[in-house]
């Protein structure tokens, strides 16, 4: 138990710098601008670089419940952890932005980070979108982190944060660019913008299972059993009882 609540602190602790992160970027931003783009998209990659490198050996850095539920479909994480992840991030994600508007000026207030959808965009094709845009971050995810193979002491953690700056910057003007249903509650809860709230969890969630599940089955489970023969190099040393033959 007290394993599961120190991976569920960590899991608060990266969600939350995320939430406090890009809400007080896009407070003082312009996100409807280049400039502004830029800074929210740096914002959100560079703090889930950071906090997956910081803590990624203690929960695995998901920050993210539609992360989670990749690491649960695909029997990598158990039901309870997974439930304490949950409720770590949503809590997390709704601590975030009061503190966020208490601390800002009161001249700054106005949106506070709430994904909404670009001129033009129909909520069926920013669903889409949004699980595209998380099928590739938990592609990624499960390449560093979940793959033996993979760079997670090295460079998962960038490569994460990379991930979510350039989908940050090809969607944001078009859906937010969410990737994460706590993220998207938080902001939505102070906002009061429920519009079409649910293109942010269904299409996140659906994402996370489909990468998580495509990665799986075709890098991370053998298709066919292993074949099993004769060692390749080194000598066979006789049993006790062998007769050598000449």
């Amino acid at each position: 138990m007290i394993d599961v609540f120190r991976r569920s602190a960590a899991e608060f602790v990266g969600t939350f710098a995320l939430v406090f992160v890009v809400v007080g970027t896009v407070l003082v931003a312009a996100p409807s601008a280049s400039s502004g783009l830029i800074e929210v998209a740096l914002a959100s990659g560079l703090v889930i670089a950071v906090m997956a490198s910081a803590v990624g050996h203690i929960s695995g850095g998901h920050f993210n419940p539609a992360v989670t539920l990749g690491f649960l479909v695909t029997g990598r994480l158990s039901p309870i952890i997974a439930l304490s992840y949950w409720v770590a991030q949503f809590a997390a994600a709704v601590a975030a932005v009061p503190l966020v508007k208490w601390i800002f000026p009161s001249d700054l207030e106005g949106t506070l980070g709430a994904p909404a959808l670009g001129p033009g965009i129909a909520p069926e094709a920013a669903m889409i979108l949004e699980a595209i845009l998380t099928f590739f971050l938990v592609w990624v995810v499960f390449a560093t982190a979940a793959d033996p193979r993979g760079t997670f002491k090295s460079i998962a953690g960038l490569a994460i944060g990379l991930t979510i700056t350039f989908d940050t910057l090809m969607a944001g003007p078009i859906t937010g660019a969410a990737m994460n249903p706590a993220r998207a509650l938080g902001p939505q809860l102070f906002d009061g913008n429920w519009d079409n709230f649910w293109v942010w969890y269904v299409g996140p969630l659906a994402g996370g299972v489909l990468g998580a599940l495509a990665y799986e089955w075709l890098y991370l489970r053998p298709l066919r059993p292993a074949v099993v023969g004769p060692p390749e190099t080194g000598v066979v040393e006789p049993r006790p009882g062998d007769t050598a033959l000449s």
